[in-house]
């Protein structure tokens, strides 16, 4: 083996080596996505994943190994989730006068999610399986594969298609919203956080503390609903 093989194999056995290449991917798409003008295309989280999934495929690292110096940014998923209670609390006023219209958001929202994923699923013919798993993809990652366990479906499948959610309403959510002339930064948030979840929140986040604050709202409230409506829905149309 080559000297340079003989230092990977020896930094890949320390955790901090994973944990440095995780940071240093976002912190390049990050740089990317703000000097090329903050282009959907170029979502930092998508970038970091698929240059992450691509060096661990090059250097054929087991993704076991990689998590042992990854789960530390994991560990702060929670941190960061209950810091979305700063905005909220600094929004609290305009939560409390738009409780109703939250609510009525809310429940419809959650519905249309898992109503429109479960029926394209099933018009295109697919497994009751695969379709169970992607009944919860607008749901924050932890909770979406605890309902998608209870009712029979591949948590690991969901986890995947959580993600690819997040980072799709991320990339479209506010050209979306633009296109429906949707400006108001509540309504922008609730959205965001109802369909896409902890990424979708984190994108709020940058159109404002307003947005940020409904998107975090909306994130933890649509996960409290669908936990509740899915099965219910699911014994109803199967």
């Amino acid at each position: 083996m080559s000297e340079s093989g003989d230092i990977w194999v020896y930094l890949s056995a320390s955790p901090l080596l994973h944990l440095s290449l995780t940071l240093s991917a976002f912190v390049v798409a990050s740089a990317l996505y703000n000097r090329l003008r903050r282009s959907p295309l170029l979502n930092p989280v998508l970038l970091s994943v698929v240059a992450i999934v691509a060096l661990l495929h090059l250097t054929d690292t087991d993704y076991d190994r990689y998590f042992d110096g990854a789960k530390f940014v994991h560990f702060l998923l929670g941190p960061a989730t209950v810091a979305l209670a700063v905005p909220l609390y600094r929004q609290f006023e305009r939560v409390r006068k738009s409780a109703l219209a939250i609510l009525v958001s809310l429940v419809c929202g959650s519905l249309t999610a898992a109503v429109s994923a479960i029926s394209l699923a099933w018009l295109l013919g697919a497994h009751p399986v695969s379709i169970v798993s992607l009944a919860p993809k607008s749901v924050t990652a932890p909770v979406a594969m605890g309902i998608s366990e209870q009712l029979g479906g591949l948590p690991s499948l969901t986890a995947v298609l959580v993600i690819l959610t997040g980072i799709v309403g991320a990339m479209l959510g506010p050209a979306v919203l633009k296109l429906l002339c949707i400006e108001d930064p509540a309504a922008q948030g609730m959205a965001m956080g109802t369909a896409s979840h902890g990424i979708g929140t984190a994108r709020a986040l940058q159109l404002g503390e307003l947005a940020g604050a409904f998107a975090g709202l909306a994130m933890g409230l649509n996960a409290l609903a669908t936990a509740l409506l899915l099965p219910l829905l699911w014994r109803l149309m199967f």
